[in-house]
């Protein structure tokens, strides 16, 4: 009995660049030796080329691209400085370079940090946790609506499931990427609605230096939308 592989019963839905139409072959064709005649070799190949995937996806390792890539961000829309508050080119060469140190220093040290035990009121939210992550971040004081300061017989010491857990190492180190794009986004909606803090602010910085290149579509969106914000905040505190 002649060898038919189950994929030739497969409608194309294409036609074939170079059609080779189905080889005569005899009832002893073994695919798993070498072939012997022109047929036996035409066969294979479309053997092995039914055997291969629809869709191919690149593994790309991403350590490979940071020191080749260089990051444009399009900040249109973004509003002016007024006139005497912009920033001086010095001022932000500061800043760049300072912020560069720190995503060095961050991947630099991750894996340490990432193997550090955490204390045992830290409990991180599930990636899809919105409102746990803004509780997380910001504190559920700062996310409740007309909260009011703590009671009067509080105990003492920090209570950071009031205040928000700040960015520490131990913490964002622990984040994966999809994670840090996805915390990202939570505050960033949350500070299109709101006023700025310095809870927020901290989490901003810290969230951004933890993200690695090449950046993700969502990450260019998430800092384009962080930049028109931030304009339209600094207008607000001038006038």
């Amino acid at each position: 009995m002649a060898w038919v592989p189950a994929e030739s019963a497969v409608e194309e839905l294409m036609p074939r660049l170079l059609p080779v139409e189905p080889c005569d072959l005899t009832e002893g064709f073994d695919p798993s030796i070498p072939p012997r005649t022109p047929q036996e070799y035409l066969r294979r190949v479309q053997i092995e080329a039914a055997q291969c995937p629809d869709v191919v996806v690149a593994q790309i390792d991403p350590k490979k691209l940071k020191r080749k890539q260089s990051v444009n961000i399009s900040l249109s829309g973004c509003q002016p400085a007024p006139e005497g508050y912009s920033p001086t080119l010095q001022w932000q060469q500061q800043q760049v370079a300072q912020f560069s140190a720190v995503r060095q220093n961050v991947n630099r040290h991750r894996s340490h940090w990432k193997s550090q035990q955490l204390d045992s009121n830290v409990t991180m939210p599930k990636s899809e946790d919105e409102e746990g992550w803004k509780k997380f971040c910001l504190g559920e004081r700062l996310c409740s609506e007309g909260a009011v300061g703590p009671a009067k017989n509080e105990s003492p010491g920090i209570d950071y499931i009031q205040i928000g857990f700040p960015p520490l190492l131990s913490i964002v180190s622990r984040m994966n990427q999809a994670t840090i794009a996805s915390v990202l986004e939570y505050l960033s909606n949350w500070f299109g609605e709101r006023d700025f803090t310095p809870e927020l602010g901290r989490w901003l910085y810290a969230l951004l230096a933890c993200l690695e290149k090449p950046l993700l579509p969502e990450a260019h969106s998430l800092i384009r939308q962080l930049a028109r914000r931030c304009s339209e905040v600094r207008l607000l505190v001038v006038f």
